[in-house]
Formats: C-alpha cells, structure tokens, sequence
C-alpha cells in the first residue's frame, strides 16, 4: 500500500492527498513533520512534506514529482488528459501557478499566519511577483470549468490549495484582494471546496491545526 508521510496543515501533503482521494485509492497516512534530523534526512533528502512511500517501500519526495509518479503507476481517474499537447498544457497552468503564485505568497506566510512580521522588501517582491502571476492565470487559464478545461486535473489540485493561501495573503499583509476582478478563479474555489473529498481534507487539517500552530510557537 502507498503512505502518505507529512502533516495535514501542509498544502502540497493536501495536493497529493487530494490525488489519491479523487483516483479512488488505497494508502496510509503517516504523521512526518520533516525537519534537518537523520531520521527525517533519510526518507526526504531535503526534510520537506510530503514524502511518498511507495509499495516496494521506497521513497519519494517533491510533490510535482510525486503526483506524476501516481500518475503514470497507479489506476483510477485520469488526472492528466491523453492528448501530449493537452498533458503538457496541465503541466505548464501547474508550474505556473506554483512558481508566480503559491511560491511569491509563502515568503509572507509568517506575517499572514503566523504573527511574525515579514520585511517591507519581502513584501514589496511578493507584491509585485503575486500581481504578475494571476495576470499569468487570467491570461492562460481556462475555466471551462477547471483550470485546464472540463476536466479535474493535477493543474486544479496545485491551483486548490495555493490560491486560497495567496489570497489570504493579499488582503491580510498586501491589502490587495487577488481575486475582487477574477471572479472565474473564485469561482473555482468554489467549486473544487464543494469536492466530496475536500470534506475530509478540511476535517483533518482543522484537527491537527492546534497541535501545528503549538509546534510553531515552542520553536520561536
């Protein structure tokens, strides 16, 4: 059986989780919390979440990684379209939003969630970079009505659980509301919040977030 290492609090645990759920398969989560120590080291070269476990019992971590390896080993709903041109389409929305939108909003992650105050030039780049990057959505996503088309794919699962943060992110470090003149983007917040299996997504991570937020404070 595939197990899921990570926390529920993390976004990119919760984009392979997510793609797990919607294929329909079996895997076991195991609490991994990462970190510089050997024991984390040993399975995550880099200590981040999520790491993979596979069925022969290696590891894998990098989550655009992962969800391909799902992908292309696992059965279940496609989450990548047939046509080369269409895969590559899906491929290109994702890294665009991970690279424009959901890496520019963490560097603000501490002030908007966490009560630490981030640098004025932190918050002038991410402006500036988060600005650019949904313009790059508008330009290039679809919403038809996922972001790649008609279909859920890995593009929505990156899109899901990134642009809700940077949201965040804009109206509480930013003063700026990303999405007031991108009704399509809300839209399919929206939509993919009403995905049967965001339910249990959302159950865990408001469960485990008292005992992460505790772990964020005893390492101030």
């Amino acid at each position: 059986m595939l197990k899921l290492h990570g926390f529920a609090v993390s976004n990119y645990y919760n984009m392979v989780k997510l793609a797990l759920l919607e294929k329909g398969l079996p895997f076991e989560e195991v609490p991994f919390f990462a970190g510089q120590t050997p024991q984390a080291l040993a399975i995550s070269p880099r200590g981040k979440v999520p790491v993979l476990q596979t069925e022969d019992g290696h590891y894998l971590s990098e989550t655009c990684v992962i969800l391909e390896y799902i992908e292309q080993t696992q059965p279940g709903k496609p989450l990548l379209p047939a046509d080369p041109y269409e895969r590559a389409k899906v491929r290109e929305l994702l890294k665009e939003v991970e690279l424009y939108i959901e890496l520019p909003a963490r560097t603000c992650y501490a002030e908007a969630f966490f009560d630490t105050a981030v640098e004025p030039l932190v918050k002038e780049k991410a402006r500036a970079d988060l600005l650019a990057g949904f313009a790059t959505l508008k330009r290039n996503g679809r919403f038809a009505p996922y972001l790649a088309g008609e279909q859920l794919t890995l593009a929505d699962l990156m899109f899901c659980f990134s642009v809700d943060l940077a949201w965040a992110v804009g109206k509480k470090v930013l003063n700026l509301d990303f999405l007031a003149d991108f009704p399509q983007a809300k839209a399919l917040l929206e939509l993919l919040g009403e995905n049967p299996n965001m339910a249990r997504i959302v159950a865990d991570k408001e469960a485990q977030m008292p005992m992460f937020m505790e772990m964020v404070r005893n390492k101030r």
